[in-house]
């Protein structure tokens, strides 16, 4: 990568010294800037032909039809900001190439072809972003129309040796999950939350560490496809972590993100690296306190916006959009019950999920405590709001089950887990969604 505010001899001469040091140049892309170039701008610096056009565009196809091995950047402010520049490394990783400067160098995450079934990533651009629940609807909505999924899931708090557990041949109740708490494990992991809600086979990874592009420093992930490809199943659902994304090939790949997510997730840093490697988008929480329709319809606009800027890539299709909102639905009927409901949403949100409830599945709930990620703060907010409730109505999150779920049993009320289910706003449909992206992924695997 070059650029036009640098001399042509001066770009001549250092690229005359990565050769020196070794280093074959099968390109040079111009990134930008006239200034010091002559008026009919350059045809070629260092024998070698420049090429033209929209940065990003020009790069891309430069790595299609050569299959470099690196992409050396000897361009700078102001051709290249901050913004530009991750746009053109993201470019590279999404092509499996390093991308090196004056002072960085950022290498794709590894994304081996691991898994023996077609599969789907389930990405997000952070926590909290609602990937549980969209992996989770993937594979009720999978299986109910005729496929086998089996759910793959990392988190911070896997176990140390993969494991699998079969949701579809368990029936999972509050004691089983307080057992494995008290044998030490996050019995509120995701594997577990797939498991009860979902009723699929999963496979339990950890991981730790996670880099700007998604990458992971160490992870079980890969011995946990193997597990999972002998399980008997026609698909496999890779569950990301947090922003990291499961260090594996996906034949197609599915991006949550918030419709509260700051802009520059999605148009600096390497958001656009995020955007390229997706099918789909599932915008979630469209509605208030953490959004709105508008708001969500704003987020899936600029994710095409931010994907025309970067040129298009004739080899991929524009991401389908899906606008959601979260709905709390109870695993079993709490209807007539008076109920506790512990979450990880936002106070401003706690309005909403008790309309919800009442109005759809008949409970009558008497308090919402909000502090199931906060275990400093939960027990002492669940004793004081109990408010003669008989049920405790809890997200499969966080402390749910070694604090929220042994204070209740202890406290003899009953513990129902709750879903927070994915529904489409304006039309938007996330099954058809699903199941198109399930049919994606046999196509590609083949």
């Amino acid at each position: 990568m070059v650029d036009g505010e640098h001399y042509p001899p001066v770009v001549e001469a250092a690229i005359h010294t990565l050769r020196l040091r070794g280093r074959e140049i099968v390109a040079v892309v111009m990134a930008g800037g006239r200034e010091k170039l002559p008026p009919a701008g350059v045809a070629s610096i260092a024998g070698i032909a420049v090429r033209g056009g929209h940065p990003a565009s020009a790069l891309g196809r430069a790595i299609r039809e050569l299959s470099p091995e690196l992409v050396v950047d000897l361009s700078d402010e102001p051709v290249l900001d901050y913004r530009r520049r991750h746009e053109l490394v993201s470019i590279a990783l999404l092509h499996g190439v390093p991308y090196e400067g004056a002072d960085f160098f950022f290498s794709p995450p590894p994304r081996p072809r691991l898994a023996s079934k077609p599969t789907i990533a389930i990405i997000g651009t952070g926590k909290r972003s609602g990937k549980t629940a969209v992996a989770g609807l993937a594979a009720r909505s999978l299986a109910a129309d005729g496929r086998s999924p089996v759910v793959v899931a990392m988190g911070r708090g896997g176990p140390a040796q993969p494991e699998v557990l079969r949701g579809d041949a368990l029936d999972l109740a509050p004691t089983d999950l307080l057992a494995w708490a008290d044998a030490g494990k996050h019995a509120a992991s995701d594997y577990i939350e797939d498991a009860l809600l979902a009723g699929v086979p999963t496979v339990g990874c950890r991981r730790c560490g996670g880099g700007l592009a998604g990458g992971v420093a160490i992870s079980n992930v890969a011995e946990g496809i193997e597990l999972a490809n002998d399980l008997p199943g026609d698909l496999m659902i890779l569950e990301g972590s947090g922003s990291a994304i499961p260090p594996a090939h996906a034949d197609v790949t599915g991006l949550v993100v918030p419709a509260s997510v700051p802009d520059e997730y999605l148009l600096g840093y390497l958001g656009p690296y995020r955007l390229l490697l997706c099918d789909f988008v599932f915008v979630t929480m469209a509605s208030a306190p953490s959004g709105s329709d508008s708001r969500a319809s704003t987020v899936a606009s600029l994710i095409k916006s931010v994907l025309r800027s970067l040129g298009g890539d004739d080899s991929r299709d524009e991401p389908r959009m899906v606008r959601t909102v979260f709905r709390p639905t109870p695993t079993r009927s709490v209807e007539g019950a008076l109920v506790m409901v512990a979450t990880t949403a936002p106070e401003e949100a706690g309005g909403l999920l008790k309309k919800h409830l009442e109005e759809h599945h008949g409970c009558r709930v008497t308090t919402v405590v909000h502090a199931l990620a906060d275990r400093g703060r939960l027990k002492g907010e669940l004793e004081a709001g109990r408010n003669g409730a008989e049920v405790l109505l809890c997200e499969v999150k966080a402390a749910a089950v070694d604090v929220a779920t042994r204070w209740a049993l202890e406290a003899r009320m009953e513990v129902v887990y709750m879903d927070n289910v994915p529904h489409g706003i304006a039309g938007d449909d996330p099954v058809a969604t699903l199941l198109w992206a399930g049919n994606l992924a046999t196509s590609r695997c083949r």
